[in-house]
């Protein structure tokens, strides 16, 4: 049975997950029908609310060869991947046979049901330690982790898969993802949380005693880590910007998505606590391997380009759509 909707079908893999669910609600709302692939590993069936839910993982080509059949898209947001830069260095097999070999298997269910245009969902984490701030997209590649390389080696992938096969790709480098839908339809929620805005709001909540600063004797002006949060709604609005360059044969490029604006760890503790009007708790931690003293995106590009014009570009804004969907969540399914 075919459900194709026309040509205006996305597969959308990692669909039940934190950004990839906003990517679902953003498609749907500028007239895309999108379709989740997700093995709910890390996803919840609960988030997919825009469009099918097809439970599968990337890995599974038999299973994917199925969906492309049985929905046709025209194109393939990749969200599904492991993103704890830190657990990837204790189990690096687990990132690359995720990150990268399903990536390959994915490229090869594109090429052969016919499907020539993917949006990649990639990092600043491909950068390594910046040599120069803030980091624009001609800065060289070179992660420092198995994370950051397992995004870096799906980037080389797709530009070797359009100059053989015709692949048309985007690669969106994020920075800091953050925040919820402004009208609290999708949120954040990982198991286990390792974001540092839900876990400075979850212990603002009373769900966690206190939060870890790790290290504050960094290079900056408080000594701890600076970094660049771009709200999840802007992110994925950057999505439906480059689906449509796609269409416009504006391909294989990538684009940093952050505001250009760094705030240090303990800034963004400062701000929680004006936003939720109670105490957090911080206690001291060490450094953790591979961590940056700072990290700020020159997006100028996805401006120029892409006509990217993010909205909710300041720290409370981004603080405040978190905060209200955590606390219209934590009696639910979300605080397990």
């Amino acid at each position: 049975m075919n459900h194709s909707k026309g040509n205006n079908t996305v597969l959308v893999t990692g669909g039940a997950g934190y950004i990839g669910s906003h990517a679902c609600q953003a498609l749907a709302r500028a007239g895309y029908f999108p379709v989740v692939y997700d093995d709910l590993s890390n996803g919840h069936r609960s988030a997919v609310r825009w469009g099918p839910l097809e439970v599968g993982n990337v890995g599974d080509r038999a299973r994917l060869d199925a969906v492309f059949q049985a929905y046709r898209p025209q194109a393939v947001m990749h969200f599904a991947a492991f993103i704890e830069a830190g657990e990837s260095v204790t189990d690096p097999g687990k990132y690359y046979r995720n990150n990268t070999c399903n990536a390959l298997t994915l490229l090869g269910a594109m090429r052969e049901n016919h499907v020539e245009q993917l949006i990649f969902s990639s990092t600043a984490a491909v950068y390594g330690v910046p040599q120069e701030i803030p980091i624009s997209e001609s800065h060289p590649l070179d992660p420092i982790n198995p994370y950051g390389a397992s995004k870096r080696m799906v980037e080389r992938f797709l530009s070797d898969f359009a100059h053989a096969h015709g692949i048309r790709y985007i690669a969106l480098r994020y920075f800091n993802a953050a925040g919820a839908d402004p009208a609290g339809a999708t949120g954040e929620d990982h198991h286990p949380e390792t974001h540092l805005i839900p876990l400075v709001l979850q212990t603002a909540l009373g769900i966690r005693p206190h939060v870890t600063l790790y290290g504050s004797d960094y290079d900056t002006p408080d000594g701890s880590c600076i970094r660049d949060y771009v709200h999840v709604s802007d992110l994925v609005d950057a999505h439906i910007l480059a689906l449509k360059a796609l269409a416009d044969d504006r391909a294989g490029q990538a684009y940093n998505l952050g505001n250009g604006l760094g705030f240090s760890v303990l800034e963004v503790i400062d701000c929680a606590r004006k936003v939720t009007g109670r105490e957090i708790r911080v206690e001291q931690g060490p450094r953790r391997e591979g961590d940056p003293s700072r990290l700020v995106a020159d997006a100028s590009k996805a401006r120029k380009v892409l006509g990217w014009n993010p909205v909710y570009a300041d720290l409370p804004n981004i603080m405040e759509t978190a905060w209200k969907w955590l606390l219209s969540n934590q009696k639910t399914e979300h605080m397990k």
